[in-house]
């Protein structure tokens, strides 16, 4: 494949600068047709991003001889449906995170891309980001000296759409695990295996304890990689203050950042600090979508597979319980 043409199922808030302009923007590629079950938003997403085409039609974007890549970017509550259907239609496919409602279906998902001999990707990008390169560098090179733990702390207050009727999407547990957990989790829990590698064990506690919707609002857990680091992780989402913080301990020095902020890192060693500025870029998956268009392409290797995103399925679904 030389010339990556892209259609995407679920044109939604996270395609308009987050995704979107990430397919237009990466050399050797485009971004041909979008989807939405609203054809009338669908139609406005295109207009707006001068995109060819659009449907409201999942099966109809899959089968456009036009499109050869498909992005999905739905709730989690569809992505092994229309994710089985690329596949029948020998597409390779690039799936929003969480890759599945659970690592059952991710297996699956696996299975028979590998059947098709086809590539399956999932939207882990911090893998990519420069941030968090630099952060792996910074660990690789002993920085801090040998990693004993990590700590993750996400905390937030209660938001306003937390009691709208229906409830959101993000919210619901037929369409997404775990409540806000599941949406914002997987991106530090799939990081933190970037960093020190799978997560062989892992328990943990998930509650409502504010009742404002059916899903879970509190989680914390603990776990084990593969490299002998240990870990701890609570994320709360009816708190009184909003915090963002991750820690690394190391024999030498500690490591302070923030997973979805733009706060600058924290390097201490021996009493010494440094101050770290490591903004995102305003498309934030640009970077993991040139990875994906190079390697379909036949010049690189994405860092985001299938079975690493399958993996921290499997973590959340320890944490949660299930």
């Amino acid at each position: 494949m030389q010339d990556i043409r892209w259609g995407i199922i679920g044109c939604g808030n996270v395609c308009e600068i987050k995704s979107g302009p990430g397919f237009q923007q990466a050399e050797g590629s485009q971004l041909v047709a979008v989807m939405r079950r609203d054809g009338d938003l669908a139609a406005d997403f295109a207009s707006r991003h001068g995109v060819g085409r659009w449907y409201n039609n999942a099966g109809d974007l899959i089968n456009d001889p036009t499109v050869n890549a498909i992005y999905i970017a739905t709730p989690p509550r569809y992505h092994l449906e229309y994710t089985l259907m690329t596949a029948a239609a020998g597409k390779p496919a690039y799936v929003e995170k969480p890759m599945g409602m659970n690592y059952a279906e991710c297996v699956e998902l696996i299975e028979i891309f590998n059947q098709h001999k086809l590539p399956l990707f999932v939207a882990y990008y911090r893998r990519a980001l420069p941030r968090f390169l630099k952060i792996k560098q910074l660990l690789d090179e002993g920085r801090i000296g040998t990693i004993r733990y990590v700590n993750t702390v996400y905390q937030c207050p209660p938001k306003p759409e937390d009691t709208l009727k229906p409830v959101p999407w993000r919210l619901d547990p037929e369409k997404s695990p775990g409540g806000y957990f599941g949406d914002l989790a997987p991106h530090a829990i799939d990081i933190l295996q970037f960093f020190f590698g799978e997560i062989i064990k892992a328990n943990g506690q998930a509650v409502n304890l504010a009742g404002l919707y059916p899903a879970v609002d509190l989680v914390s857990g603990s776990y084990s990689f593969e490299s002998g680091v240990l870990g701890t992780g609570v994320w709360c989402f009816t708190a009184a203050t909003k915090l963002d913080r991750t820690e690394v301990i190391g024999t030498q020095g500690s490591l302070v950042f923030s997973i979805f902020g733009n706060d600058p890192v924290i390097l201490t060693r021996k009493s010494r600090t440094e101050i770290l500025d490591l903004p995102n870029p305003a498309t934030i998956q640009g970077p993991l979508i040139q990875t994906i268009v190079d390697q379909l392409r036949g010049s690189g290797k994405c860092p985001s597979t299938s079975e690493s995103a399958a993996r921290t399925n499997w973590v959340m679904d320890q944490l949660l319980g299930n």
